[in-house]
């Protein structure tokens, strides 16, 4: 689309009588609204009294010459939108940025990728996606050095087994995303600017996009980079483009919560450039009517994100079967959704019912939407008539009789409160046959209208993995310690960096109602023993000369070792890149268990709700420095700072390594609670993942297979119970 094909709409040859100024909103996501003047800053104060209709003309041709001019401004060239190879972006309408580790996605029982599973689940519940975002980074990342190119190469079967992963994707026809962030400047470094790494890990598993994280439009270096490579890359920032000029080769972006207004607005780079592909994403919104509302107003798409970094915030049903009807219509008619020529804001009957007009060379959709708490009904559009033109109800897939009025027919129809419609017009020359369908399959959709759906949202259940009691004890096997009888407070909090105090964050305990991030309960322990220290890597290196152990899935197990033993100097260490499975296997081997987290945090704290294992007040010389490098350096030996015992006499409880307790789950994610916390802390970012050393805090640690989930600063200790 050149400049000069932005021609005006077909509106009255009249003066504007209007000036809107529409300078103004360079840097904004959205254009001021018709009948409001920018700035206004009463948002729900006088609403009512605005006539959308009366200012409406003069507002979009205002905004037309605006956009003629803007464009101008930021030396506008369409030649990436005009890309066979990379057409399929301004069809790319329903998005999903997904966590590897979401269940659905990945089964560590079987070893495999289960896309099938996934993508059934998503088309059954809401239609289904056009590509997703596969998420392999945040919030895991910063646990160890693996920087973010290294978690993609750490998947399940490493970049290979990705590979398979995406083909499945390609094969359902859904196109793949993999992210990048330039935040990540504190692990390890990767040798290559960022735009050369992931440009390498696309060609290598056979991805079609890059989002860019925390970006305000992706630089064209990363464009660049595939180029070089021979491939074609769709970019897509997270965030607003701000360096307008970008838009040239984004091809896509998020859109972010649309003003809460009455009256919809204008997404402004859909308005700048039709093609340019809009996924609207509010990923912590539970009832998304508005969201819903404002795509479909603008023609745009939409991020399903409902994974949130393993926080589960799933459609309702009612939003679910919006979704799935919007995108059924917007994917028949998705040609007509890149009309140069779409017009906001086209005329109705009904006050708070508005309109979009996409126009093409045979054939016409308008969408309509109801920002009315009621049912709308009779009347609700007159549009302009020739003989033989056939009008079309899409939302309720039926053929329409207009009442003529002139030049104008006149389209009667429902609109549920807070509710869509659509209506197709198709010239005489064009043959109906092919919208069946379409017709048929939206006539079904009506027989369940969406008010009847339940539009309440709740968190997933979760359930703690049992743990079997081991053989009982009746005194304290070597280098265990007697736990004592007693009751304490359990008080405890994760500390995710994102979730608020949201209901579904962090964990359920078997005593809570839902998952929450604070938890209290005051518990009676039984009589148990406890590993003074954590497993050693001779301890485990002596387990697997004596249970010939070997894990199914070998990926980074024990990396660190030398020949299959402890490097020289380590054998007092203790053992890390042993994943949970590994920890219960040794646990087993030597007839223990992992500490429930609760008989781990009592046998640091005793009964006093200390916040170290060794008082109140922080102390460095109890734990080892603290390594703000890029690279993993050695951990100290188990015994190394006998100052730091908690009150029953245990060792190395904090700031040495994360140490493994209890697995929960729910329908779609897996999660350890770590403890103890440990000495890296990479720099740059808070959006690794955070220490937790204060004996009342928690890490959650999501799991996806135990050769992703080893980590060098991972180790364990276990608990035998007594008699």
């Amino acid at each position: 689309m050149n400049c000069s094909d932005l021609s005006p709409y077909d509106l009255p040859d009249q003066p504007v009588r209007t000036e809107y100024k529409f300078s103004h909103v360079l840097t904004q996501r959205y254009l001021p609204t018709p009948g409001k003047a920018p700035g206004w800053p009463f948002a729900d104060i006088g609403q009512w009294k605005m006539d959308v209709d009366g200012s409406a003309d003069d507002w979009v041709r205002e905004l037309v010459a605006w956009r003629r001019e803007h464009l101008i401004r930021i030396g506008y060239d369409d030649a990436m939108y005009r890309r066979d190879d990379l057409a399929w972006s301004q069809r790319n309408l329903v998005q999903a940025q997904m966590m590897v580790e979401d269940r659905y996605f990945y089964d560590p029982v079987a070893g495999c990728y289960t896309v099938d599973r996934y993508l059934d689940d998503v088309e059954a519940r809401y239609g289904g996606l056009d590509s997703v975002l596969v998420w392999p980074v945040y919030p895991n990342i910063g646990i160890d050095e693996r920087n973010q190119f290294d978690l993609a190469r750490s998947l399940p079967g490493g970049l290979e087994g990705l590979r398979g992963a995406v083909a499945d994707f390609h094969r359902r026809g859904v196109k793949v995303f993999l992210p990048t962030m330039p935040w990540d400047n504190g692990t390890r470094p990767e040798g290559q600017p960022d735009w050369e790494a992931i440009a390498d890990i696309l060609v290598a598993i056979g991805a079609d996009g890059i989002n860019g994280d925390t970006y305000n439009g992706v630089p064209r270096a990363f464009v660049d980079a595939c180029a070089r490579r021979g491939i074609g890359v769709v970019v897509q920032p997270e965030s607003t483009i701000s360096a307008e000029e970008q838009l040239n080769w984004n091809l896509q972006s998020w859109g972010k919560k649309a003003p809460l207004e009455f009256i919809p607005s204008v997404a402004k780079f859909k308005w700048l450039e039709p093609r340019h592909m809009i996924n609207y994403e509010n990923r912590w919104g539970r009832e998304r009517n508005h969201d819903l509302q404002h795509i479909f107003f603008n023609g745009i798409g939409y991020n399903a994100w409902e994974n949130i970094w393993g926080i589960w915030n799933g459609l309702t049903p009612r939003d679910a079967a919006s979704l799935q009807r919007i995108m059924t219509v917007s994917r028949a008619c998705a040609a007509l959704l890149v009309s140069a020529h779409w017009r906001p804001y086209v005329r109705t009957v009904h006050n708070g019912v508005f309109a979009s007009r996409f126009p093409g060379d045979d054939r016409a959709l308008w969408t309509l939407i109801n920002r009315n708490e009621y049912t709308v009904d009779g009347e609700q559009i007159a549009v302009g008539h020739v003989d033989g033109r056939r009008y079309f109800d899409l939302w309720h897939g039926l053929e329409l009789q207009p009442r003529l009025d002139g030049s104008r027919a006149v389209l009667a129809f429902a609109l549920e409160a807070r509710g869509f419609g659509a209506v197709l017009t198709l010239e005489p020359n064009v043959d109906a046959a092919a919208l069946a369908p379409l017709l048929a399959r939206m006539r079904e959709f009506a027989l369940t209208p969406l008010q009847s759906l339940s539009d309440r949202w709740q968190p997933l259940p979760q359930h703690c993995v049992a743990v079997e009691a081991t053989a009982a004890a009746t005194q304290a096997p070597p280098d265990m310690i007697e736990i004592p009888a007693g009751e304490f407070d359990f008080a405890v909090g994760g500390i995710e960096v994102e979730g608020q105090n949201w209901a579904g964050l962090d964990v359920q305990y078997a005593w809570e109602s839902t998952p929450r991030r604070y938890h209290r309960r005051r518990l009676a322990l039984p009589r148990f023993f406890i590993d003074r220290t954590p497993v050693t890597n001779a301890a485990f290196h002596a387990f697997l000369q004596a249970s010939a152990y070997r894990p199914a899935d070998a990926q980074r197990f024990l990396q660190h070792w030398i020949d299959g033993a402890p490097p020289p100097g380590w054998d007092n260490k203790p053992v890390t890149w042993v994943s949970l499975e590994d920890a219960r296997a040794y646990a087993r081997w030597a007839g223990k268990r992992l500490p429930r987290e609760w008989e781990w945090q009592y046998a640091a704290q005793g009964s006093d709700g200390r916040s170290y294992p060794w008082g109140n007040a922080w102390d460095e010389t109890c734990v080892p420095p603290r390594n703000r490098g890029r690279y993993l350096t050695a951990p100290a030996d188990v015994d190394a700072y006998p100052q730091a015992a908690s009150p029953f006499g245990l060792l190395d409880l904090v700031g040495n390594v994360w140490q493994w307790t209890d697995e929960y789950h729910d329908e779609h994610t897996r999660a350890a609670v770590l403890r103890g916390g440990s000495a890296y802390q990479p720099q740059t970012s808070h959006w690794y993942f955070p220490q937790a050393l204060r004996l009342d805090q928690h890490g959650k640690y999501l799991l996806m297979a135990p050769g992703r989930d080893r980590s060098g600063m991972i180790g364990f200790r276990c608990v035998a119970d007594a008699a």
